[in-house]
């Protein structure tokens, strides 16, 4: 694999930091609240590239992405959550 390959294969790689943005992308994209299965999709959507690409994340971002949005409701960027599992909505504050 050439040099530029393994960059661009990086660059579609997704780390677990990448999912607090991705959370905050999806609901702007989706108006400001969704449900927890609407903003999985979305985010499935935007980023199945680089989640296809990103190794062990590819089989637990769905989870991760739970912890991203307990995350930023720590950091006040989300409400609290309506609901519990995939009732739930998520809404930026």
């Amino acid at each position: 694999m050439t040099a530029v390959c393994q960059v661009a294969k990086l660059r579609r790689m997704a780390a677990k930091t990448d999912l607090m943005d991705w959370v905050v992308e999806a609901l702007e994209q989706l108006g400001g609240t969704a449900g927890v299965l609407e903003v999985s999709r979305q985010v499935w959507h935007n980023h199945e590239d680089q989640l296809r690409e990103s190794g062990d994340l590819f089989y637990t971002w769905q989870y991760d992405l739970r912890w991203a949005a307990t995350n930023l409701r720590k950091a006040g960027r989300l409400q609290p959550s309506s609901g519990r599992g995939v009732r739930a909505n998520w809404t930026l504050i």
